[in-house]
């Protein structure tokens, strides 16, 4: 996140959040995983988070980190482009991971493109329980290990599994990976 407004709507969200659950910065802390100082910091307007940040920060609330990111109200039908697409992930070798939309919690869904070059990779710590991923491969060949299995995925094949076990993704061919990947927040547990 490299904008002000984002960090300016991400810290009203955050505290708007906690306040409607009740919650402290310490309960936050302890159901994100997210130190107290960093969500101080995030509150506070003085912080740009990773997306491990915002996705831990996220699942603790049970909504898709898109809504973290966008204070707008949603009208019943909700027609966005690509204005409204937010890359949260850049790799080493100029790969990019931008969320282009998401549904309302409870249940939330979020829908991912990525450019994956080679040689780049991420993941590898579990969501929430009960949270799901699908991928689907345009072009290119991604290497996905879930709980240490590896499956290779090439074009026009999809993958789904359950986002709550440990997984991660890498791009250990040639060529440049083009992917659609959709995530299914479950609501938080209170």
């Amino acid at each position: 996140m490299d904008s002000p407004d984002l960090t300016s709507t991400l810290a009203r969200i955050l505290q708007s959040l906690r306040s409607e659950r009740g919650w402290s910065l310490d309960q936050l802390a302890l159901r994100s995983g997210v130190s107290k100082g960093v969500l101080v910091a995030l509150e506070q307007g003085r912080s740009n988070p990773n997306l491990a940040t915002l996705a831990r920060i996220a699942d603790a609330f049970g909504v898709p980190v898109t809504y973290l990111l966008d204070g707008s109200d949603e009208p019943v039908v909700r027609v966005t482009g690509e204005q409204n697409a937010k890359t949260l992930w850049r790799g080493a070798a100029g790969g990019t991971g931008t969320i282009l939309a998401a549904t309302e919690p409870p249940w939330a869904v979020e829908l991912w493109r990525w450019a994956v070059q080679p040689g780049e990779r991420w993941g590898g710590d579990p969501h929430t329980p009960g949270n799901k991923e699908l991928i689907w491969i345009e072009s290119g060949v991604i290497t996905l290990t879930v709980s240490g299995r590896r499956y290779q995925v090439g074009p026009g094949q999809c993958a789904r599994f359950p986002g709550s076990l440990p997984h991660g993704y890498a791009n250990e061919g040639t060529e440049p990976v083009l992917m659609t990947m959709i995530s299914v927040v479950p609501p938080a547990l209170t």
